[in-house]
């Protein structure tokens, strides 16, 4: 982000010459030489202290570097230490004073030769001064502006550079004000579903002076501060605890199986380490855009990511870390993600000052709390300090940046202080949300703010909306920019398309801590993908196709041979087949058999139980029982349904031929047995009038054989 002091330090070097290059603030700048075309001669501070003076003899030192960018030999240069003897009146005095916007100060004084007198391209002139608050007229407490400048020949400037000097002389009394730092370890989603990564970057970013590195050892290093609170995104903690373990990553269009990552294993355990005894907020699970999430209709998302926070943050910490203070991306929220927070817990979020502005812009340093009201009850928002932030998150490889930055702190806070205000106020910085800082740095900054006199340490959920000192707010700003910077509409709708499908696959599964893809959804809402549509993508992809592969896990079998059933008779059982593939964990379903008929004039359904419950690996027969209404083919849909309804993967088409008797046929058949039965009954009567005939003929008498006696 090109912070707004950068640029009105690159006006200040324009305003003093189009030679002149300008070190803000918090950052640095370059210009260049627009008649010859080189590089601007470069102006450094590389020590002022001490940071607070308290008497008026105390030395002050003050030293650095000029040196030559250029590609031509500078000769006759000349140095002039610029002072005010009265302090500033508003910060806004001083920020225009930073930017070049208000006039350099009037009172110089030790005009010097640089040495050597002259610098050939790349060489380096050493300069230093020393002098007491006395001898610069400072008597009182106060911020009071201090530049040294670099002028040619011709009395012409060169390059300058604008920096503060702080006095309070002993003795003076001021209301501490209370500073809260917010201190975030958020990274980006790896992987886009539970098992594999999409690449192997994570376990580089853990390394000793890479960016989670770094930031494990800032942790380290401040175990003692009493203003921190950490933010910390537990979809970051869950997958170095699974990097950490045997996993997956695919490389090209390939999954590969790796070892476990101690390196990621060690850098989870020392964070648990630094952070045992330091407030932690948990971001959402994967810190997902909340105000995308309630405009694009998958609010639902929202309490999924709050109760994966919480038992993810609690299982890898071993306590509760606080989820009811939330973070909007960007530091803005409107009322519809305000309210969608509200139902989930919050009670406090962290905004960017822009967002809840003064009703009347102030003179002084409004307190960092207000009071909003939600369809909830009232949420109390810390308003961030955004020149205060902007000092934790200095870019320190830009030479005398970290000693600009830093004097810009106490400046700043000391002038809050001066304030003619009695009541105790609070002011709250945070960096920008996924940064890299110099732990030497921000570690040499926290001790600094412990140790100055004018602040007293807070930490977030310490702090309560002030008494008597509550600033008239205008209504929550959300602007059409900051709608635009959300999660992009189409690449929602993907979102919500896969979504849809995933919410298939949860339907079926028997209860768990969370749905089979819910994480993996929050991943692809998280708000590292603002403005990076083309990046996420592959997870969007890949989210799509792990939920496709596990629907067609479950499915009816048995059709692949053939899908022709003969149905004999008037009734019958026709047997389908449902195999559930999944295995592991969760992998038991239940589902719903629907079965229909397209022509139920031929072929009926009747009753079956429909309702399926079905063990991992295993597979169940329903035996469907049907009526035969009359001969012939028709064909049967059979579609798997969830709890509520929902169709289950595709329909499967079975055909039934039919060859019951029905209609004419059984009349045919009763003719037949009626023509059959005469007969019968025609033959027995002949059977029975032979008989009868042949009992009335008298018998015949027998001849006697021969030889026999009459």
């Amino acid at each position: 982000m090109i912070r707004k002091v950068t640029l009105l330090a690159v006006l200040t070097a324009t305003l003093l010459s189009p030679a002149a290059v300008a070190l803000p603030g918090t950052a640095s700048a370059q210009t260049t030489e627009t008649a010859a075309g080189r590089q601007a001669p470069q102006l450094v501070i590389g020590a002022l202290t001490p940071d607070v003076t308290r008497e008026p003899t105390t030395e002050i030192k003050f030293s650095g570097t000029f040196v030559n960018t250029g590609t031509q030999t500078v000769t006759g240069l000349r140095r002039r230490l610029y002072y005010s003897s009265q302090p500033f009146q508003r910060r806004s005095d001083m920020e225009a004073y930073v930017g070049g916007l208000a006039p350099q100060p009037t009172s110089w004084r030790d005009e010097l030769n640089l040495e050597p007198a002259s610098l050939a391209p790349g060489a380096k002139a050493s300069w230093e001064y020393t002098f007491t608050p006395f001898q610069l007229g400072m008597n009182r407490f106060g911020v009071y502006p201090l530049m040294i400048q670099v002028i040619d020949a011709f009395g012409q400037p060169v390059a300058a550079q604008r920096t503060f000097l702080i006095h309070m002389p002993t003795g003076t009394q001021v209301s501490r004000t209370k500073l809260a730092m917010v201190l975030p370890i958020v990274d980006q989603p790896r992987r886009a579903v539970d098992g594999v990564f999409l690449d192997d970057t994570l376990s580089a970013s853990m390394a000793p002076g890479k960016r989670l590195g770094n930031l494990l050892k800032l942790a380290q290093s401040t175990t003692t501060a009493k203003n921190l609170t950490w933010v910390l995104d537990p979809s970051l903690v869950d997958d170095a605890q699974t990097l950490g373990k045997p996993y997956a990553v695919k490389v090209k269009d390939k999954v590969e199986s790796r070892s476990g990552d101690t390196a990621a294993a060690a850098w989870l355990g020392d964070l648990r380490t630094a952070l045992v005894n330091e407030p932690v907020v948990a971001t959402p699970y994967a810190d997902p855009d909340v105000a995308a999430l309630a405009h694009g209709g998958v609010d639902g998302s929202a309490k999924t990511a709050v109760e994966a926070a919480r038992l993810v943050g609690s299982r890898a910490f071993g306590r509760d870390l606080i989820t009811t203070v939330n973070w909007p991306a960007g530091g803005r929220i409107d009322y519809d993600g305000l309210d969608l927070l509200a139902t989930e817990g919050v009670k406090t979020v962290l905004l960017d000052e822009a967002a809840l502005p003064p009703a009347i812009p102030p003179v002084t340093t409004p307190d960092a709390s207000a009071t909003l009201n939600t369809v909830n009850g009232p949420v109390t928002a810390l308003l961030t300090d955004r020149v205060l932030s902007e000092t934790l998150d200095t870019d320190v490889s830009v030479p005398g940046a970290a000693v600009l930055s830093r004097r810009r702190f106490i400046a700043e806070t000391a002038m809050i202080a001066a304030e003619p205000v009695t009541a105790r106020r609070t002011v709250v910085a945070v960096p920008q949300r996924r940064w890299s800082p110099d732990p030497a740095y921000v570690t040499d900054l926290v001790k600094t703010a412990s140790s100055l006199p004018w602040l007293a340490p807070a930490r977030l959920d310490s702090i309560k909306p002030a008494k008597g000192v509550a600033t008239p707010r205008a209504d929550l700003t959300y602007t059409e920019q900051d709608r635009r910077a959300e999660l992009a509409k189409p690449y929602m709708k993907s979102v919500r398309r896969v979504g849809r499908r995933a919410d298939l696959t949860s339907a079926i599964t028997k209860a768990q801590d969370f749905d089979v893809f819910d994480l993996a959804l929050l991943r692809l809402s998280s708000s590292v993908w603002r403005e990076r549509g083309d990046a996420a993508a592959p997870y969007v992809t890949q989210v799509g196709t792990a939920v496709d592969d596990r629907i067609r896990q479950v499915s009816i079998t048995g059709n692949e041979q053939s899908p022709l059933r003969t149905l004999a008779g008037t009734n019958g059982e026709v047997p389908i087949s449902v195999r559930n593939s999944l295995t592991g964990p969760g992998s038991e379903v239940s589902v719903r058999l629907r079965v229909t008929s397209e022509q139920p004039k031929l072929l009926r359904i009747e009753s079956y139980k429909d309702q399926r419950t079905i063990l991992g690996g295993q597979s169940d027969t329903v035996r469907v029982p049907m009526t035969v209404l009359a001969s012939g083919q028709t064909t049967v849909k059979v579609q798997l349904m969830t709890a509520d309804g929902r169709r289950y993967g595709a329909p499967v088409e079975i055909t039934v031929r039919t060859t019951g008797y029905t209609g004419i046929a059984l009349v045919i058949v009763g003719a037949a047995l009626l023509v059959l039965l005469a007969a019968v009954v025609l033959r027995v009567l002949r059977r029975r009038g032979s008989r009868r005939t042949a009992a009335a003929v008298p018998p015949r008498r027998a001849s006697a054989p021969a030889g026999s006696e009459s």
